[in-house]
């Protein structure tokens, strides 16, 4: 039947590769094969049992109702303590706002912020939605090429250079995805410092935040209190499926991110959110630094045994759970360098292409999402594989 309607703005919004690949894997699975997932940003690690307590204890309670579109205040409360306790930031429960996943939260900052004849800028490698959050605005994504020389970050000199009249907003991610690479603070306040500058607004991605492995975690939200805040509880919380996550807004936005809440998500996911309580726990967050600790073990196995077989990794990753390679001493086409490991090996792995453009084709990104016996099982596995690859 031939599709009519299409919204033009559609031909910008380009696959996400990694999906398509994860579907092909789990179709191998069908059939019998023993796939490696080393693609998606999915650690095996499941949701704590007082977070699952928690949610079973909602429902039987029966605080299954719509919440206010913000968010629980006590949820928000216990945020607030988390900035404080954990990090050291001075962050109000009245600036968070809690919203469906940590993409609901960067929709609603982007579309309070940005109109549909501005830009904002980004660095590429990136997360590939980012990019389309702006294009459903009609506004532009400008990439900026990011390599080995600033960690694969945009930096204040980046963001001066190409910085625009018609530029509305930056967004910056640490650690970040596909690379796990760190913006320290005092770069971190050089950003926020030329932005401002500019009359612009930075947007920080902090979803990986409390997974950083060599040095103290921070957040954008100690050093200002003009810039906007994304996290999950998504990664470093272990809860992929509850779609949960939250925004830190500067005081003049809140009114406006609180209406427009209203009227995309009327409210986050209720259960979700009692769960999210008892993520704050003692004994939960126990869990989740030992998880940490696990994390840091298998980025250093991976790393090595990567390298051993001739990946070259030009940054080493600081926190997040992903190695960014090169692979042009394998292939020119990473894409296909990623089907055929899956086809041929039964290892998943995601290709450069779905982060950006610059090197995409000859980069890729590995997850070490799995236990170390699995990423020892997936190097030998890679490592039969490249013997015999031509391509």
């Amino acid at each position: 039947m031939k599709q009519k309607h299409i919204a033009s703005r559609m031909s910008g919004i380009s696959p996400f590769y990694v999906m398509d690949l994860l579907a092909q894997a789990k179709r191998l699975e069908s059939q019998g094969h023993d796939v490696i997932h080393l693609e998606v940003g999915e650690p095996d690690f499941p949701t704590p049992d007082l977070i699952n307590a928690a949610a079973i204890d909602a429902i039987k309670s029966g605080k299954t109702k719509y919440t206010a579109a913000t968010g629980l205040p006590e949820l928000k409360a216990k945020i607030s303590e988390y900035y404080k306790s954990r990090l050291g930031a001075s962050v109000d429960a009245k600036n968070i706002i809690i919203t469906p996943g940590a993409s609901g939260a960067l929709q609603l900052a982007l579309s309070v912020l940005v109109n549909s004849n501005q830009n904002v800028l980004m660095a590429d490698p990136g997360y590939p939605c980012n990019r389309h959050f702006v294009r459903l605005l009609d506004a532009s994504a400008r990439t900026i090429a990011v390599g080995a020389e600033t960690d694969y970050q945009l930096n204040h000199e980046l963001i001066e250079k190409n910085w625009q009249p018609d530029t509305a907003a930056v967004l910056i991610a640490s650690p970040s995805n596909p690379t796990g690479t760190l913006i320290d603070a005092i770069e971190m306040q050089k950003i926020i410092d030329v932005v401002k500058q500019r009359k612009g607004v930075l947007l920080v991605d902090e979803i990986y935040q409390g997974l950083v492995y060599e040095c103290a975690d921070f957040s954008a939200a100690m050093l200002s209190s003009d810039v906007f805040v994304i996290n999950s509880f998504s990664k470093f919380f272990s809860m992929t499926g509850w779609r949960l996550g939250w925004l830190v807004v500067p005081d003049d936005y809140i009114e406006p991110v609180d209406r427009l809440a209203q009227n995309l998500f009327l409210a986050p996911p209720s259960i979700s959110q009692y769960a999210a309580l008892s993520a704050f726990d003692n004994e939960t967050l126990a869990i989740l630094d030992a998880r940490r600790v696990e994390l840091n073990n298998r980025r250093e196995f991976l790393l090595k045994g990567l390298q051993a077989l001739g990946f070259v990794i030009s940054v080493k990753p600081g926190g997040a759970f992903y190695i960014y390679a090169d692979v042009s001493k394998f292939t020119k086409d990473s894409f296909q360098f990623c089907n055929d490991l899956l086809h041929e090996s039964f290892v998943a792995v995601t290709p450069g292409i779905d982060f950006g453009e610059y090197k995409a084709k000859t980069h890729v990104r590995f997850a070490y999402t799995q236990n170390i016996e699995k990423l020892q099982l997936a190097l030998d596995r890679i490592s039969d594989f490249l013997t015999n690859y031509k391509h």
